[in-house]
């Protein structure tokens, strides 16, 4: 390992704690970025409806609809 000798300055003890706690860290800061930067990411996380799943709903042609009721039901 070629920066291993690191542990004979710094004890594992810190430093492993030290290295895991940046990450978090930086993970959430991300995080938080994310979600209070876009429009889009609290909207997911609302389980908003998209497009494909409003034309299942509604077919828009006759025979897409025919079509949708001669498929069986799917099995819970």
């Amino acid at each position: 390992m070629y920066y291993g000798r690191i542990w004979c300055v710094v004890k594992p003890g810190v430093g492993i704690p030290l290295i895991l706690g940046a990450c978090a860290t930086a993970s959430l800061i991300v995080h938080i970025g994310v979600l209070t930067h876009t429009s889009w990411y609290p909207a997911f996380l609302e389980g908003g409806k998209n497009k494909m799943h409003s034309a299942i709903e509604a077919p828009a042609t006759p025979a897409l609809a025919s079509a949708m009721t001669a498929l069986p039901a799917p099995k819970s």
